[in-house]
Formats: structure tokens, sequence, C-alpha cells
């Protein structure tokens, strides 16, 4: 099977760099697996992988002696490609020296910022590490920058639908009246049987949205085995798949050549599994975890003749700010500062979301709870604002709004933390100082707007009636009890830079 000329763009690189710890982006469906397993080596490769079900997938692509470490599978030493668990690997760092490995691959490597991946990274010497993965930029995550020295190649989920190596992608949202408030966390994502029980009851609205929006082959992602069976037996034809399933390369086919119309499986086809014919994906399999989300979508994004576009129906609910994926996190989009009512809107085409969401974002309760976020993200990233009033899109750029329609952006950090700026690569912290001295240098006169000290005391004082008065006639229906005078004058700066803009005139209502 010949590589993609991309593909190949980056084998080539890679070979070409010198020994170093790389980081590769590229989007899922776009063949990661496919462009690790052809890197050259000499010695040995290891392949490092957090889940279970991704240790055997690249094994197919070699020919040599391969060698699994996990649970109670150990590699021989004939073996000169291990692919190991994590979890596995990490105890068992013994039966192995420092230099076994001239070659070592890390898939989903925005994971390896964890202890578990720092401990196994620094005991192997490999001339090469090199992390795969398909995770967008996004501001709010644990920096990589002390892991990889260098981002060498990127290939997202827009280049790959742009450039036709992916399908287009149609998003709606469904409600279908689960809440995971109560629900607990484990290993990162969502605790399993409460995870179950939280979805108990809604069989019928994820069939009824398979009846009502579902086009041409359908795969629905559930639960657990017990969903399944619930979810199939309200749809004609549906086929039942879990680990449990035989024959499932027959299911498969079948389904394929239009013989079997659904599929409704429990983590089966998360990954690795190539059926191009799917036309439709039902996510009624809630969760944290980018990398499953990812990879749930990916099972549809591969062209098919005939194929316009993938329709992918996500069966949203109610959850903490920031941890439930939802088709913007294909794309990077942060809906934390979102209010719910708004997040309705972000449906349609996927690489129109990002636009949308800065849309959604603009209104008075994102703008109060922005604050909040934004200093939240600096404390966890260890970054200094100079008590600059940041503002934070969705798309992970930072802000801040001045008079006369002027403003100062920071584009959203890379996985190593760094961002570009006037041609210059630097980290973000670098970005953050010299916008600081750029507002206090050239702006002082409009402190009271971009420094949040000048007035964080008078700010926790009630609102005053004045700025009740602006904010009731320019945001009809928002309600304004118990709002602060710092949180006013929040709503006040990004109204009078709309008013600035041209996008709102003064005494016009927000809607």
């Amino acid at each position: 099977m010949p590589a993609r000329p991309y593909q190949q763009e980056c084998i080539d690189l890679l070979t070409r760099l010198p020994p170093g710890r790389y980081l590769v982006q590229m989007a899922t469906g776009l063949g990661k697996t496919y462009t690790f397993t052809h890197l050259p080596f000499h010695r040995r490769m290891l392949i490092l992988s957090h889940r279970e079900e991704l240790v055997r997938q690249p094994l197919r692509w070699f020919t040599c002696p391969t060698g699994v470490e996990m649970a109670g599978q150990r590699a021989g030493p004939e073996a000169r490609v291990v692919s190991a668990s994590v979890q596995s690997i990490a105890r068992r760092l013994e039966r192995y020296a420092p230099e076994d490995f001239d070659l070592v691959i890390v898939d989903e490597a925005h994971h390896a910022a964890s202890r578990t991946y720092r401990k196994i990274l620094t005991y192997f010497q490999p001339e090469k590490t090199v992390g795969f993965t398909a995770t967008p930029n996004r501001g709010d995550r644990v920096r990589l920058d002390d892991i990889f020295s260098e981002i060498v190649f990127r290939r997202d989920l827009r280049w790959g639908i742009v450039n036709g190596y992916l399908s287009d992608v149609t998003c709606k949202r469904v409600n279908i009246g689960y809440d995971l408030t109560a629900v607990r966390s484990r290993h990162g994502d969502y605790a399993p049987g409460e995870l179950d029980e939280a979805m108990e009851g809604t069989a019928d609205a994820i069939a009824e949205a398979y009846r009502t929006l579902a086009r041409g082959a359908t795969l629905i992602f559930s639960v657990s085995v017990r969903q399944c069976r619930e979810i199939a037996a309200k749809i004609p034809g549906a086929v039942v798949v879990t680990g449990e399933t035989e024959g499932r390369a027959q299911i498969v086919r079948d389904f394929t050549e239009g013989k079997i119309p659904c599929l409704v499986n429990c983590m089966v086809f998360t990954e690795g599994t190539d059926i191009p014919r799917v036309e439709t994906v039902i996510l009624a399999r809630p969760t944290q975890s980018d990398s499953l989300y990812t990879q749930m979508v990916g099972r549809g994004l591969r062209p098919y003749p005939g194929k316009e576009s993938l329709l992918l129906i996500d069966c949203v609910g109610t959850a903490k700010p920031g941890r439930l994926q939802t088709a913007p996190s294909l794309m990077g989009v942060d809906l934390s500062n979102i209010p719910e009512r708004r997040q309705e809107t972000l449906e349609g085409d996927l690489l129109e979301l990002p636009v949308k969401a800065a849309a959604a974002a603009d209104c008075p309760e994102s703008w109060i709870r922005n604050v909040e976020i934004v200093n939240l993200w600096a404390r966890e990233q260890q970054y200094q604002l100079h008590d600059v009033n940041w503002f934070r899109l969705p798309d992970g750029r930072m802000t801040v709004c001045l008079r006369d329609r002027r403003r100062l952006t920071i584009p959203c950090p890379d996985a190593l933390g760094r961002v570009t700026l006037g041609g210059e690569l630097v980290d973000y912290q670098t970005a953050l100082d010299r916008a600081y001295r750029r507002l206090r240098d050239d702006f002082p006169d409009e402190r009271y707007i971009w420094d949040t000290s000048v007035s964080a005391r008078w700010g926790r004082q009630p609102a005053s009636e004045a700025q009740l008065r602006v904010i009731r006639r320019q945001c009809q229906g928002f309600d304004t009890e118990n709002l602060t005078k710092g949180q006013a004058s929040q709503i006040l700066n990004r109204l009078s830079q709309r008013w600035a803009d041209g996008t709102q005139k003064p005494g016009k209502a927000w809607a």
C-alpha cells in the first residue's frame, strides 16, 4: 500500500532530522498509524499507547518479528518492534536496557505529560522520540514543551477535508434528555457504571434521532451492551456489535454491501476498523476523552463513492463546563464560557463551527464568566497575566479591546506552549509579557480598560444604577440581579467595543 503524498513527506522529514524529540499533529483518518509504522529504524522500535485497543493495531504493518507488552503478554528478545501499553511497560522497565530502542513512538502524544509517560521517556535513550497526536491545539491543555522540542509536521482536520482526504462533516445536535452533572470521572473519562445509569431511558430518543435525521449506512456508539440492545430493538434491521459478537468481519461486509442499515456498537469500532460507507455517525456515548471522541467520529470520515458528507448526530446532554466533548471540540473550540442555551446554534458545516462559537460567546453571560475562565487557566498553566483584562475566544485566542477599534490579540498556543508573533516563534509567557509592556507604554490612559487591578476592590461592590440602566437597555432579557460593579464594567467594556466596531449601535438592543 503506497503512502499518500503528505504521509511520505512526513516520513522523509522525520528521517532527515537529527536525533531529538519531535511532535507530529495529524488528524484522525489521515493515517498517522501508517506514517509512524513506515519510519525507518536500525535496531528496535518501541510504540507506546495509552489504551489497550491501540496496542495491537500497528503490528499488522510489520513483516519483522513483533511483540506486545501488555497485561499477561511479554515481548520476546527477537521482537524488533515492541508495541506496549504505557501502564504495563512502566512496571517492566528492568526487562530492557535504556539503549535497546533507537526509535520510540508515542501514540496519542497529548497524554505524554503524565507521570507514567515521563517515567518511560526518561528511562529510554533512543536516537529519536516522535509523538503523534490528532488533537487540535488548545490553550487549556497541559503543555508538552519539556517532552518534545519542536512540532515538525501539521495536517489537521480542516486540511484533510479541504484537500479531499476526509469527508465533509455536517453536525446536528440532539439533546436526548440525560444529565451528567452527577456522574463522576475515572481515569480521565466518565465512570462507566454511573454513565450507563445516567443514560438509562434514552433509547427511544436515540432511535427517534435515527428515524428522523439519519441518512444511509449508520453507525451508533452507545455506552453499554445493555443500551446497544435497547437501541437496536427499536430500529428495524439494526445489528448489535459488542466485544463478544462473533463473525464481526462478515457483519461489516454485510453493512458495507447495504444489507444492514445500522450498526449499534459499544467500544468496538472506536479505532482500526475501515468502514468508508458510513454516512451517519450517532454519538450516544458521552465522553470527556478528546482521543476517544475523535476516534468515534473518525469511523465516518473516509470518503466513499456517492457519499456527499458525513452526518454527525451528537446526542449531547448537560455536563460540567469544559468536560463533555462535542462536535466543536474537533476544531479546537472551547465551549466553557458559552451559555448552554446558545450552544444549540453550534450545528451545520463542521468548518464553520469556530465562527459560530465566537458569535455564541458574544453575550453578557460569556463576558462575565470569561474573567473566571481566564484566571483559572492562567493559574493552571502558571502564566503571569500582569492583571491584563484578557478576553479568551472559543478558539483559544486572547484579545484586549481598546478604544477606537484598537485591540491586541495573541494566538492560541500550540501543544508546546508557543505562539508566532511577527514571524517569531516565542513561548506564551513571552507573548504575555510583550503585550503587557505595550499596553503599559502605549495605552496608559486606557488603563481602566485593560488593567483589572485598578478597580479590583471597587468591582466587588453592587453595580451602580447608571451601569444597570445601560445594560438593561442594551442587553434586553439579561438578568442583572446580583451584578457587581466589576461584572457590569466587563459588560460595558464589551458593549463599547461593539459600538466602536459598528457591530452594534448605541441604543440597539443586544439579541
